[in-house]
């Protein structure tokens, strides 16, 4: 009951202000959605998206935010996180929106790491073997990729440790080969680019994998 008090109270006002443009907007029915905003419209909207983000438990994608926030479209969203930002920025705060697993969400600055973790409730980073370390990244710069690929770089078996981080969420399948027995195709996850601060897997920083590998025959 305490913590339900304490989201009305935060929301209040930022309920006041939304219902305050919706009003606007429902008396102005045939406002063309290229007009300017007006600088108070602007301000709400604002919040209204900084509202959606803040209470959003997983990165929300654009197309979400639009229709949460009542924007216009994707590059509006993207425009008003940029202002959000700015306004953190130079208010010193200890957080920011951050691009990531392709959506936004509010995070706290790298800086504030270690006061963090003392919270009872902040969740214990996560642990990996060195195992599951060379198959997720394998997976990760080859996928969609199969068992016998990843098997023939790593140079041993690789079955329960995939098994281990899709368990974890990590890692899925991606479909199936068109190779002979049509073997699984495994990649990456959101939660993977998540853990992982990525916004897109096109993130990964460069590295050579080899391309072309001889499978065993048994694959």
């Amino acid at each position: 009951m305490k913590s339900k008090q304490k989201t009305n109270r935060l929301s209040s006002p930022l309920n006041s202000i939304v219902r305050r443009r919706n009003n606007r907007l429902r008396q102005q029915p045939t406002t063309s959605s290229s007009s300017p905003r007006s600088e108070e419209d602007v301000q709400a909207l604002m919040q209204t998206t900084e509202g959606v983000i803040f209470i959003a438990r997983e990165p929300i994608t654009t197309t979400k935010l639009v229709q949460y926030a009542r924007l216009r479209n994707g590059k509006e969203a993207r425009q008003l996180i940029e202002h959000l930002n700015k306004q953190y920025d130079k208010s010193n705060c200890a957080y920011r929106i951050e691009q990531v697993a392709g959506g936004y969400q509010l995070m706290s600055r790298p800086v504030f790491s270690g006061w963090l973790k003392r919270l009872e409730h902040t969740a214990a980073p996560q642990r990996f073997s060195a195992p599951s370390i060379e198959t997720l990244a394998v997976i990760a710069y080859r996928q969609p990729v199969m068992r016998a690929e990843i098997e023939a770089i790593r140079g041993v078996g690789c079955g329960e440790v995939i098994r281990q981080l899709m368990e974890r969420d990590l890692v899925r399948i991606a479909g199936r080969s068109e190779e002979l027995g049509r073997p699984y195709l495994y990649a990456t996850t959101r939660t993977f680019l998540a853990l992982f601060g990525l916004g897109v897997i096109d993130d990964l920083p460069a590295m050579e994998i080899p391309m072309q590998l001889e499978l065993p025959e048994a694959a």
